[in-house]
C-alpha cells in the first residue's frame, strides 16, 4: 500500500475530516498577512510531494499586497517562483467556513531548495537554532489585544465602536476587565472559543481591556516558539472571521482612534536549561544574574528592533503618555508602566513581559527580536539598572519615536545584521521604505482642513 506523503499528524487531522472540500495554503508574509492558495483536497498530497510555487515577491509584498521592487524579487528577477513547502504538523479545520475547509502553513524555499532568509518564520527558527545551539530552549506565549467594530465605516472611511449586542447601543465607555462587557460579547467569544478548539489553538484567557469594544485574548505558553507564534497566526485569523460572523470587525490596528487606548502584543519569555530549569528562577528580592542580563540585552538592541516592533505608520500614534503603553526600555517588577515587566509569579515561573510591540505586528518577528534581544544580553552580561518602582512616566524621559528615523536605524543596524542576516535586514528596509514612500504621498483630510483655505 503506497504511504501517503503527509505527516502522521497531518494525516490524522485530514482523515478527521471527512467531509473536507478545500484547503488554504497560507504563507505568512513580513507583515504578517496570510497569503496562498487554495486548493481541492484533491490536491493535497501533491503539495506535500512537490510543494506548490508562489512567487518570491510575495513575503516582502507592502501593506496594500504591492510588490516592492526596491527589495529586488520583482521584475530584476523575473517575479521567480519560489517552492514553498507545508510545515508538518500545521493542517487544521477551518470551522467557520460554510462548507467543510482546512488550512495549512507554507515555508518558503530559496533556490537552492534552502530555507528562504526573509521568511519570517525562518528568521525566528535561526534565532532559536542559536538557543539550541546553547542548549537553551525559550519559553513563549503571547497576548492580542484588538478592537472588535461596527462592521459599517463612517462615509470617511473611519470605524466606529460597536454596538452592543444586548444594550443595542454603541460602545462609548472604558470598563477594564468588566465582566458584563464579556457577558453581552459571550457569543462572539464563544464562537472564538470554539474555532479554538477545533484548531488545537490553545487560547486559555479573554478580557475586556482598557476601551471601548476593545479585547485580550491569551494563549499558553509554550517550549516551541515557532508553534507559540503559529498559534497567535491562526488565532488572528479565527478572531477576524468569527467577528465577520457577528457583523463585526475585528481590527488589530495599533490605534485606531485618537482618544482610546492602543493595541498591543505582549511576548512573555522565559528560557530553560538543558536540565529543564527556567534561568530566570528568582524573586524581586534577590532576581537572577540571567534575568537582570537578559533584560539589559533586551534594552541595548530596542532602538535597532522598533521597527519589528512598530512596522507601520500608525504604530507610532500608539505611543502616548499614561495609556499603559512603554515609552523607553524601562524595567520592573509586577508594574504595567515599563516596557519590559516581570509578572508576578512564583520563582519557578518568572519570566519578561516584553510590552512595546503592537498587534499590529508580526508575532514572528517580534518574537525573533525579543530572544535575539535575550540571548544578546546573556551573551553581554551587562547590568539593566535598577528596576522602576512606581510610576515610570513620571521617573523616565520618553523616547522621540518617528517611522522614518526607526526605518533608518533599521536599515543601518549592525545588530540586526548579525542577529537577522542581511538579506532579511535590505528586503524588510526596503519594503517598509516603499511603505513610507507610499503613505506620504498622499494628501490627508487634516490637511485640507488646515490648509486649504487659510495659506
Amino acid at each position: 500500500m503506497r504511504k501517503s506523503p503527509l505527516s502522521d499528524l497531518d494525516l490524522a487531522q485530514l482523515q478527521a475530516l471527512p467531509d473536507c472540500e478545500m484547503i488554504d495554503l497560507l504563507l505568512p508574509d513580513m507583515n504578517g498577512l496570510l497569503r496562498g492558495k487554495r486548493i481541492t483536497r484533491d490536491a493535497l498530497e501533491k503539495v506535500y510531494e512537490s510543494g506548490v510555487c508562489l512567487p518570491m515577491s510575495l513575503v516582502a509584498t507592502d501593506i496594500t499586497g504591492n510588490t516592492v521592487e526596491e527589495t529586488g524579487l520583482g521584475y530584476d528577477i523575473g517575479d521567480e517562483d519560489r517552492i514553498c513547502r507545508p510545515v508538518p504538523g500545521s493542517l487544521r479545520a477551518v470551522p467557520w467556513q460554510r462548507r467543510p475547509m482546512a488550512q495549512l502553513l507554507l515555508s518558503m524555499e530559496d533556490a537552492a531548495g534552502g530555507t528562504f532568509a526573509a521568511n519570517p518564520r525562518e528568521v525566528l527558527k535561526r534565532v532559536l537554532d542559536r538557543f539550541k545551539a546553547r542548549g537553551l530552549t525559550p519559553v513563549v506565549a503571547v497576548e492580542l489585544e484588538f478592537y472588535l467594530l461596527d462592521e459599517t465605516l463612517t462615509a470617511e472611511g473611519r470605524p466606529l465602536t460597536s454596538i452592543n449586542p444586548v444594550t443595542r447601543q454603541r460602545n462609548r465607555s472604558t470598563q477594564v476587565y468588566y465582566m458584563e462587557d464579556l457577558n453581552d460579547y459571550q457569543l462572539f467569544t464563544d464562537a472564538v472559543a470554539a474555532a479554538c478548539r477545533a484548531q488545537n489553538i490553545p487560547a486559555d484567557t479573554a478580557v475586556a481591556e482598557y476601551a471601548p469594544g476593545q479585547f485580550e485574548i491569551n494563549l499558553k505558553h509554550r517550549d516551541d516558539a515557532l508553534a507559540a507564534c503559529d498559534d497567535a497566526v491562526y488565532l488572528k485569523r479565527a478572531i477576524k472571521a468569527v467577528a465577520g460572523q457577528h457583523h463585526l470587525l475585528a481590527s488589530f490596528m495599533a490605534k485606531p482612534f485618537v482618544d482610546q487606548a492602543g493595541s498591543g502584543m505582549h511576548i512573555h519569555a522565559s528560557v530553560l536549561d538543558a536540565a529543564g530549569k527556567n534561568i530566570f528562577f528568582g524573586t524581586p528580592e534577590a532576581p537572577a544574574a540571567a534575568l537582570k542580563h537578559a533584560i539589559a540585552g533586551l534594552q541595548s538592541v530596542s532602538s535597532d528592533c522598533l521597527l519589528l516592533f512598530a512596522p507601520h505608520a500608525n504604530s507610532y500614534r500608539r505611543f502616548v503618555l499614561n495609556a499603559y503603553v512603554p515609552l523607553n526600555d524601562c524595567w520592573g517588577f509586577n508594574n504595567r508602566t515599563v516596557a519590559l515587566r516581570i509578572p508576578h509569579s512564583d520563582p519557578g515561573n518568572t519570566r519578561i513581559e516584553h510590552r512595546i510591540a503592537g498587534a499590529d505586528a508580526n508575532p514572528y518577528l517580534v518574537t525573533a527580536a525579543v530572544l535575539a534581544g535575550i540571548l544578546h544580553g546573556l551573551e553581554q552580561q551587562r547590568d539593566p539598572g535598577p528596576p522602576i518602582v512606581g510610576n515610570a512616566y513620571e521617573q523616565t524621559v520618553a523616547r522621540e519615536l518617528y517611522w522614518r528615523e526607526t526605518i533608518a536605524t533599521f536599515m543601518h543596524s549592525e545588530f540586526i545584521a548579525s542577529a537577522f542576516g542581511a538579506d532579511f535586514q535590505h528586503i524588510y528596509g526596503q519594503q517598509k521604505t516603499k511603505e513610507l514612500r507610499s503613505f506620504y504621498r498622499e494628501v490627508t483630510t487634516l490637511e485640507y482642513e488646515w490648509y486649504l483655505r487659510a495659506v
